[in-house]
Order: structure tokens, then sequence, then C-alpha cells
């Protein structure tokens, strides 16, 4: 069982239904009991980087599931839920992530053409650093499109960048340090390649 962390941010329905699309149980909760009993975890979100820590730390819950992923049980976060798994976003300022990744989330605009469209919102490519495949990309192939809607993206976490996309320069699109895994893109848009992601998610 997968538990969709429900902290009142993120596209919980889409990313249930996706999931039991292709089979794979799964739970919208944000009871402490409840995640601890599921096998593995997705952290969604879209809004802002301030808003969302805000409602994750609320009642310890960030701090619940950061221990739950630090303790082995695979974690996925997405796009916004993908961010909140750094140290701090500066995002209208500096806000503390979950810190189970290094690095920082930062605005996609200064790496970017200036006419350019902000927020990056389409289906771009995926390129895997040196030719190298992820667990989490075992059923889908370089250069398959994925949807991605975002201004920030995470930087200085090289080490953790399992794939990147084009969009004037390359912006980090998913990063992994053992079972911890983060998309910027979000895989329940993405179509069969999104689906694909999904299931080698649940799987690891």
């Amino acid at each position: 069982m997968i538990a969709i962390i429900d902290y009142g941010v993120g596209n919980l329905f889409s990313l249930c239904s996706s999931l039991k699309f292709i089979g794979i149980n799964a739970v919208i909760t944000g009871e402490k009991a409840v995640i601890d009993r599921c096998d593995k975890m997705i952290l969604p979100g879209v809004g802002a980087f301030a808003d969302a820590a805000d409602k994750l730390h609320f009642e310890g819950l960030g701090e619940f599931v950061a221990r739950e992923a630090e303790s082995g049980k695979p974690l996925l976060g997405v796009c916004l839920g993908m961010q909140l798994l750094f140290e701090k976003s500066f995002e209208f300022g500096e806000h503390r992530g979950l810190g189970l990744l290094k690095g920082a989330v930062m605005p996609i605009k200064p790496r970017i053409p200036g006419d350019y469209k902000i927020p990056h919102i389409g289906w771009n490519a995926l390129r895997f650093p040196h030719g190298e495949r992820s667990a989490l990309f075992r059923y889908i192939n370089e250069g398959d499109h994925v949807y991605f809607v975002h201004s920030y993206h995470a930087e200085l976490c090289e080490e953790y960048i399992i794939a990147t996309a084009e969009y004037g320069s390359d912006l980090t699109a998913a990063v992994a340090k053992d079972h911890i895994y983060g998309t910027q893109f979000h895989p329940e848009k993405s179509g069969e390649t999104g689906l694909n992601i999904l299931r080698a998610f649940a799987e690891i």
C-alpha cells in the first residue's frame, strides 16, 4: 500500500487514480498511524513552498514523514513535493524544507533565456546524466516526454540528479538518494510514461 500524504496541498486524487489505474493500492491520508502501516509514501504538492512547508510541518507531519524515509521506507516527492525534500527554498524568501537531500530550490529565471516563459509549462524530454538509468526509470527510455509546471527547481544537488530537462538550459527534472526519489514533473499528468514511472516506484 502506498500512502499519498495529505497535508492540504497537491494533486491527491489524480495521483491516487493513476495508481489504481495500474493496479496499485493507494490511500490518501494525513494520519501518522496509517502512513506507518503503508509500505511506501508519495509526497505531492502544488503552489507556494512556504505555505506548503508550514502545512507539512503542522503537528509534526513533515518530521514524521522524514523519519519514515530515513528509516528505509521509499518516498517519492512530486513537483513541489520534490522541492520540499531539500534543505531550503528561496521562493519569496528563505524557507526550511525537510532536509532529506542537500541542496536548495532556486528560481529558473536566471538560468533560462529572457524570452522563455515562466512558469515553464509543457512537455519536455528527459535526459539521463552520463546515460545512467535510475530504477525509477526502468520502464521508460531517455528522450521520453513528461509534463512540467514550475518556476523553481533544485540546484546544488548534482550528486542526486537522475534526470534533467532542457528549457533554454538544463534544469533538474528528477533526483534520487537511496530509496528517496523526487520528480519535478508530474507523473500523474504524463500519460503512459508517467504511469510507468509510478509502476517502477511501486516495485522499489
